[in-house]
């Protein structure tokens, strides 16, 4: 997620309101469209807490490799592959260079997502040495920021700025593209605001407006999209309602809305869940799994018989929970997106569906202590710790979301499933340009009481950012030592693995 400073993170949330929003009409749309493929990385869960005219769309289609969402990337002259995770909560742009610290341990960690050499690049540029994220777990990364040439989805942009880790204990790079830094922020950092990849793509006339819409597909594909500057709307039921992002210190900064109803439905019966509500919440595709309010969570995990371990903040359930007729809605004043509870219960050891279809099958468990269901299932939901609520991918799946940067609005409607179809419309410019969209109204906003999230970035000076990184609170699942449910011991491995079984 993008870096904010603690007091901005504290302060009171402003309304943010505009027209309707009305369908753009074009021939060839001028869409930017990725494949985005999900892939294993270490330990996910930790990671959480502790990233004719041309069409003028980019689409890209994302690969779903188990825990995080990645798009291929080039960067260079002539052009270095990369796989970067896309992540709707920072702002910039950053790739390892081998001889980073976490690219030469032991079993070459860095060679999914690729590694950068700027003595390779014809077309490289260095800017300033004063590059620095880090996130809540310990992780991040310092060195450069540079420009090269950039191309992503068959669009390539001259001299896009971005960061280089020579010093990085993260494995993956990033493609941040969410706000970027405001002028506060990056004197506070010691550098000048500069345009990320979909401003840059704006600004070049790849595409109509600073905006873009996020499809995951659900746990079991390989594969979502990720389309800037249009909409497709072949991918979701519906259609789609607007609410406004909210501000923090009078700042656009992260993708902050609110949550102001929840319900959970088994079968013909719907309960309620009133506490904790109406909440702010962040959008991250950066966050594997979602984390609510405590109690909030602790009133989900008591209808659904989930089991959580304050040591280890983590919930398990019995596998064979993803068979039942449950669904979880999270409504945002009226737009409401509905989550099946088989997008929700992830196993936790071969991981497979088959698995979760037939928990006494081998890989499975075969009952607890006492003849009681093994809990040999993570469920997708985990609490907040007391910092803001994070809607991660275990949500985001469900629902097909534009993010309107340009309008500060935040569009949702009920994604389709596994949709072959496609009819991509363009976003064009001023209010009312996302296709097919209307803005909610009177729109509920709560102020924020809480600080951080599962998985903050923090700007730094250009130092290791690694030693204050640590030092900040922690939300979501921590996986350091094991801990036994039902005769499983649920390790950092066994996480790992149930995520990696759905690449």
């Amino acid at each position: 997620m993008k870096g904010l400073t603690a007091t901005a993170l504290a302060a009171g949330l402003l309304a943010s309101g505009s027209a309707a929003l009305n369908l753009i009409e074009r021939a060839t749309p001028n869409v930017v469209g990725l494949d985005i493929a999900r892939r294993h990385i270490p330990d996910p869960v930790k990671r959480d807490t502790l990233r004719r005219r041309q069409s003028q769309t980019v689409t890209e289609t994302l690969a779903n490799y188990g825990t995080l969402y990645f798009a291929n990337v080039t960067v260079g002259t002539p052009a270095q592959n990369f796989a970067l995770h896309i992540d709707t909560g920072s702002s910039d742009l950053w790739v390892n260079v081998p001889n980073s610290e976490i690219c030469t341990e032991r079993g070459d960690p860095c060679s999914i997502s690729g590694t950068y050499d700027a003595n390779s690049s014809s077309t490289y540029k260095y800017v300033n040495s004063i590059f620095s994220v880090s996130y809540v777990d310990g992780s991040g990364a310092a060195g450069d920021y540079a420009t090269d040439t950039v191309s992503i989805g068959g669009k390539s942009i001259t001299a896009l700025q971005f960061g280089i880790g020579y010093d990085s204990n993260s494995a993956e790079g990033i493609l941040g593209i969410g706000y970027t830094a405001d002028e506060a922020q990056a004197d506070t950092a010691r550098q000048k605001s500069y345009a990320n990849l979909p401003q840059a793509m704006t600004n070049n006339g790849l595409i109509q407006s600073n905006a873009y819409s996020l499809w995951l597909n659900d746990l079991e594909a390989n594969t979502g999209s990720i389309l800037f500057g249009g909409v497709d709307t072949d991918k979701y039921t519906g259609s789609l309602e607007s609410v406004p992002i909210q501000t923090v210190d009078d700042t656009y900064a992260e993708f902050l809305i609110t949550l102001t109803d929840m319900s959970l439905t088994d079968g013909t019966t719907t309960q309620n869940l009133t506490t904790d509500l109406p909440t702010v919440v962040i959008l991250d595709s950066g966050s594997s799994l979602t984390y609510l309010p405590n109690d909030l969570t602790s009133a989900i995990y008591s209808a659904l018989k989930v089991q959580y371990d304050q040591e280890q903040q983590l919930g398990a359930c019995s596998c064979s929970l993803a068979n039942e007729n449950i669904t979880i809605d999270f409504t945002f004043t009226s737009a409401t997106i509905s989550v099946a509870i088989d997008e929700l219960v992830i196993n936790a050891n071969t991981g497979t569906s088959e698995d979760r279809e037939n928990p006494n099958s081998e890989g499975g468990q075969s009952g607890g202590q006492g003849g009681e269901e093994s809990l040999d299932c993570v469920f997708g939901i985990a609490p907040a710790e007391g910092e803001t609520a994070v809607l991660g991918d275990t949500f985001l799946r469900s629902a097909y979301v534009v993010y309107d940067l340009a309008n500060n609005e935040i569009s949702l409607a009920q994604t389709d499933f596994n949709a072959t179809d496609s009819n991509v419309k363009e976003i064009g410019t001023g209010t009312t340009s996302v296709p097919g969209a209307t803005v909610v109204a009177n729109a509920v906003e709560a102020a924020v009481s809480q600080t951080g999230g599962a998985r903050i970035a923090v700007s730094g000076t250009g130092s290791s950012p690694f030693a204050t990184a640590t030092s900040t609170t922690t939300s979501g699942a921590v996986f350091s030592r094991s801990v036994s449910y039902g005769g499983l011991a649920l390790t950092a491995a066994a996480v790992v693995a149930a995520f990696a079984a759905y690449a």
